[in-house]
């Protein structure tokens, strides 16, 4: 089934999925959130995609959640709220874990979880236009579903500051924190910007861009001696591929690798 709250196009090994939702500013809900994490699950498995591109459609990135579901929240029970809540981690999961990287097309406001989607993203740019902000103990709830992601990002220190505050801030601190890696002038701006990073993803090779995400995410989660071994592993395991045999061949042939042509 075609999403309806998203649009999804792919193009020379790029798919670019745009939040659809405009008019309450692609804010989150039960049906985006679905059709969100079935979308990633099947470019996860799309050998002809390269890397994904994900924007908001109107004035605004991602606005948070949307006023409606927030307002229904209030009438489920708690193991209701559970079931909702592990929904909306499961659709961050996936888009923090997927074997592709993922290019944040960031401009107007990034709220709450639309923050959270920005800290998911491999490579994050940003207008300088852009609002950001955790907003979630303003509204007498917190940001709990993203915190893995948020934490991972831009650390605990920046994290208690800017959720316990629950403040708005700009594109420029939020480059500073890390929460995105760089800043355009303007939205105008933004695809010259990502057409350069995706110029970068294609001469990459896909087998080693995938491992590469698996292996940091494991890494992050393993203690100081275990990653001895692990990283051992996964080295020699990508230069024994195909694709990190020939890259390395093509590398000494003064050639491009079969990835790359």
């Amino acid at each position: 089934m075609e999403p309806s709250h998203l649009a999804v196009r792919s193009a020379a090994g790029v798919a670019t999925v745009t939040l659809e939702r405009p008019e309450v500013r692609n804010a989150f809900n039960a049906e985006l959130i679905a059709e969100l994490e079935q979308t990633f699950e099947a470019l996860g498995g799309d050998q002809s995609v390269r890397a994904i591109v994900l924007a908001g459609a109107g004035k605004t990135f991602c606005g948070g959640a949307d006023v409606s579901w927030m307002r229904a929240s209030l009438e489920l029970s708690r193991e209701a709220n559970v079931e909702d809540a592990r929904a909306m981690s499961r659709m961050f999961r996936t888009i923090d874990r997927i074997g592709k990287p993922v290019v944040g097309k960031i401009h107007g406001a990034a709220l709450g979880g639309g923050a959270g989607l920005v800290a998911c993203c491999d490579v994050a740019i940003a207008s300088a236009d852009t609002i950001f902000g955790f907003t979630e103990t303003k509204l007498g709830i917190m940001p709990a579903v993203i915190s893995p992601f948020v934490l991972a990002k831009i650390g605990r220190s920046h994290a208690r500051a800017l959720a316990l505050t629950g403040e708005r801030f700009g594109a420029a601190r939020a480059l500073a924190i890390g929460l995105v890696h760089e800043v355009v002038p303007e939205a105008a701006a933004l695809d010259p910007a990502i057409e350069r990073v995706l110029g970068e993803i294609r001469s990459a090779s896909p087998t080693g861009l995938a491992a590469t995400k698996a292996l940091f995410a494991d890494v992050a989660q393993s203690d100081y001696d275990a990653t001895l071994e692990l990283t051992a592993q996964a080295i020699a395991a990508q230069r024994t591929s195909r694709e990190g045999q020939d890259g390395l061949r093509a590398f000494l042939e003064k050639r491009k690798p079969a990835w790359a042509t």
